[in-house]
């Protein structure tokens, strides 16, 4: 069996290593960053995840990447896209054009291969692009991968989501419970609009967790109280549970900002107050940590990683940076020097990058770290953070 997989990101290279265990399968990998495409042909991980840094390291890949859409799609049974949604602000709206692009590209090639949908998609989208290409051989299936876990949460997922009742659907669901690690597995089969909303609400019920515990940090802030104490007495109930409860600058990354600004687009005449409140919390939370910030009137204000969370290797949409343009917002003389080894760089939004950690701590008089962790240890007095738990879950 040919699986194509199309994008090389965390959602992509999970899936392939996932099909590629089994040895029956032939694997594909399609994307456009000559890059990646060149690590993987060189059996090296682009991306960072212990897991996927692993697979390649004790396994001679059987992954083959490549630009060649005709080389990738020949003979092919199914393709996996994976291609990044990301939320267009003008249009309100997920930027799907990705997807299209693939689909035209599949309808001209070979027209029959099975197509699974993993990118993460409006309400109605795929209704809407299996009429307008005219092909009923599409399928919606989330992905509920963890940034750093996600090869894990593919081999080991919570639940499977098919977003087809056919026997198209039924053929997608086994190729997925024949591959995965874990035994007894839960697996759903709903219509495609009830798989996009299972996505989109699970994303913003946990967005509504790190809001809800980032405001009672505010409010623990603002009374002089101890917010891990609350905290902790609050988790121990098991109707609400010990995870997702570290406060935090805000969330952020790349799947909560975006999914919860499309969930509330598509409520758009649908009344609603919370899901609103969700999205607005998390400026709210932005803006109260920066005015924290300039209440100690740093003379120079160092940010420690911009990173999203540990163990990440990109900053896409991280909350850091919106604090950063909060701060050159509100104060436009303060002074900010940024670590962050990821960025070779000397400067970075226009901020002097400094990858010397003791030059780094040296220089300035107050550190802002969106998460704690032990390269801080030593320099703790100079420390703002709202990481109570020093985790990220």
């Amino acid at each position: 069996m040919k699986i194509v997989i199309v994008g090389i990101g965390y959602v992509g290279l999970a899936n392939a290593i996932l099909f590629s265990k089994n040895n029956e399968n032939e694997v594909v990998l399609l994307d456009i960053d000559e890059n990646k495409i060149q690590s993987i042909n060189n059996h090296k991980s682009p991306i960072k995840d212990k897991l996927i840094e692993k697979f390649f390291v004790q396994n001679i890949s059987k992954l083959h990447a490549t630009s060649n859409i005709k080389e990738a799609y020949f003979n092919a049974d199914f393709a996996v896209i994976a291609t990044p949604t990301d939320y267009d602000e003008q249009l309100n709206f997920f930027d799907t054009r990705s997807i299209e692009n693939v689909l035209k590209d599949i309808k001209n090639i070979n027209s029959k291969i099975n197509v699974i949908i993993k990118s993460t998609v409006p309400i109605g989208y795929t209704k809407t692009i299996k009429q307008k290409f005219n092909m009923s051989n599409i399928v919606f299936s989330p992905e509920f991968l963890r940034e750093g876990s996600a090869l894990y949460d593919s081999l080991y997922p919570s639940r499977i989501i098919i977003g087809d009742k056919s026997v198209l659907g039924k053929t997608i669901g086994d190729l997925f419970l024949k591959n995965i690690e874990k035994k007894n597995v839960d697996i759903f089969y709903m219509d495609s609009d009830e798989a996009e909303s299972v996505k989109l609400f699970s994303n913003t019920y946990l967005a509504m967790r790190v809001g809800f515990f980032n405001e009672v940090d505010s409010y623990a802030r603002k009374h002089n109280l101890n917010s891990a104490d609350i905290i902790k007495g609050i988790s121990a109930d098991d109707r609400i549970g010990k995870y997702y409860n570290n406060p935090s600058f805000g969330y952020g990354g790349y799947c909560l900002p975006k999914d919860t600004k499309q969930l509330l687009a598509n409520f758009y005449n649908i009344p609603n107050s919370l899901i609103k409140a969700i999205v607005e919390t998390n400026e709210i939370r932005k803006k109260f940590i920066t005015q924290l910030i300039l209440e100690k009137k740093p003379n120079i204000l160092g940010i420690y990683r911009l990173i999203m969370k540990q163990n990440s290797d990109n900053f896409r949409n991280s909350v850091i940076i919106d604090i950063i343009k909060y701060l050159q917002e509100y104060n436009s003389n303060i002074e900010l020097i940024i670590y962050e080894p990821l960025v070779k760089e000397k400067k970075f939004l226009n901020i002097k990058v400094e990858n010397d950690f003791n030059v780094f701590g040296a220089k300035v008089d107050l550190i802002i770290a969106n998460r704690f962790d032990d390269k801080l240890k030593e320099i703790k007095d100079k420390v703002f953070s709202a990481d109570v738990f020093y985790t990220d879950i």
